[in-house]
């Protein structure tokens, strides 16, 4: 794995770091749907990677909640598996120890990109009403973070923690938003595990780059 990742031994909590250069695992090594064959380049990060990076992650949040309840708030639809599998983890570690955290679920729903491209506007749909939030230990996850804190914080919550499955390399990335981070990665336009390019590509378990084919045949 030394090719895909390298990790900063001082920030060993914050996340994996994928090399730009890094162009992913050949499609022959891996199942996958078979109809994506011709829309799909390459493997970047395998289901069970992510997995094991989400279960760490889990760790982590239950060493700093440690005995306070938390509500997590996961982002549509891009953040949902990420969602399950992290809350699963947590619930598992949970029974495995004597550090039980209860945890509920609740859901928003965002939405920012036009075919692979990020737009200035932000739709938030569904529950705008989050005063359920007011005095609750929050983790958010979810990608589009500034504009949905904003909103979040304006219901008081106790204290308010992002995960992020994946975080892009970006001139001006904002090291503070997300406070549990699986992988950081070049900007690149990636689909599967829940990601889609216009609703297409949610249904791959491993995280993919996007083919030329791909775009063209799924672009509105």
């Amino acid at each position: 794995m030394s090719a895909l990742l390298q990790m900063d031994n001082a920030e060993i909590k914050k996340r994996i770091v994928i090399k730009d250069d890094w162009p992913g695992y050949s499609l022959d090594l891996f199942t996958y749907p078979e109809h994506y064959h011709d829309d799909i380049e390459s493997i970047y990060i395998p289901h069970g990677v992510i997995m094991n990076r989400t279960e760490r992650l889990a760790h982590y949040i239950m060493d700093d909640f440690r005995d306070d309840n938390i509500m997590v708030l996961c982002v549509l639809k891009g953040g949902y598996k990420f969602c399950a599998d992290l809350v699963e983890f947590i619930k598992i570690l949970g029974r495995n120890s004597n550090k039980y955290l209860e945890t509920r679920v609740e859901f928003i729903r965002l939405k920012s990109y036009l075919n692979d491209q990020s737009t200035e506007d932000l739709h938030i749909i569904g529950c705008r009403d989050l005063s359920f939030l007011r005095g609750k230990a929050i983790v958010d996850t979810g990608k589009t973070m500034k504009a949905l804190l904003k909103h979040v914080e304006t219901f008081e919550p106790k204290m308010v923690k992002v995960a992020g499955l994946l975080v892009k390399r970006l001139p001006n990335m904002a090291e503070s938003l997300t406070d549990y981070v699986g992988f950081e990665i070049p900007n690149r336009f990636v689909v599967g595990y829940a990601l889609d390019y216009n609703e297409y590509f949610r249904d791959l378990n491993h995280i993919c780059v996007l083919s030329r084919t791909g775009k063209m045949k799924y672009k509105i």
